[in-house]
């Protein structure tokens, strides 16, 4: 039986740049209120400061108006100030372990490793299913997102680079799986053959620096902000 991944099916959110991109969207907004509200700050300290005595002699008219333009400026600001900080507050909250290096991964057991990469993957919005054991037909995690989309991770604890095989093998066991996205996870490299071999399927590749950079990542989340 030949099953085929529709196209979006490979719009499964991955583990790979999402929470930066959208930290970076939060950190903009919050710098673009930050510059409105300086602005606002130095309208009203005009109007009720240097222009006040002109607009004493205003007509009434142009008062309503100015009085309206800052009731409403202020309004708008709140909501938008108020949006920030919800999303600010649903970012992903950090992991309590501390950052580790490509040896420090390697050098952890490979259950270790694995529950390791299973925590990378709930902290980011994952329900994960730890599956690694004998008859797992290739299968160490399988994730569920909350949409009910489902996506499996094979975990390599390698010292020489992930080839096209490997992928390969992924990819089968994706479709076995009927799984919507597959991530292979790796302390190694993964060589050319095996990134062009992925480039058009849905798979992630995470080698072991970007690994290694991911939970460095986390401790950059921590260190920015405290969430209970």
């Amino acid at each position: 039986m030949i099953v085929r991944l529709s196209a979006d099916t490979r719009r499964l959110p991955t583990i790979i740049g999402e929470d930066s991109i959208t930290r970076r969207r939060v950190n903009k907004l919050i710098w673009l209120l930050s510059l409105l509200s300086g602005l606002f700050v130095l309208w009203v300290l005009w109007c009720y400061g240097m222009a006040a005595e002109a607009l004493l002699r205003a007509p009434a008219w142009l008062l309503d108006f100015l009085g309206l333009l800052t009731g409403a400026s202020l309004l708008t600001l709140s909501a938008l100030w108020v949006v920030a900080g919800w999303q600010w507050a649903a970012l992903p909250r950090a992991t309590g372990r501390p950052a580790m290096t490509v040896e420090q991964l390697y050098a952890l057991s490979p259950r270790d490793f694995e529950h390791y990469v299973a925590e990378l993957f709930e902290r980011r919005g994952y329900s994960v299913e730890v599956r690694g054991r004998a008859g797992d037909l290739g299968v160490d995690l399988a994730l569920t997102r909350r949409d009910g989309r489902r996506a499996i991770v094979q975990c390599k604890r390698y010292r020489h680079a992930i080839g096209p095989e490997i992928v390969r093998e992924l990819f089968g066991t994706m479709v076995h799986e009927l799984a919507a996205h597959g991530f292979l996870v790796t302390t190694a490299t993964i060589s050319d053959a095996a990134r062009s071999w992925a480039a058009d399927k849905p798979i992630t590749l995470i080698d072991g620096a970007t690994l290694a950079g991911l939970t460095d990542d986390l401790q950059v989340t921590a260190a920015e902000r405290a969430r209970s």
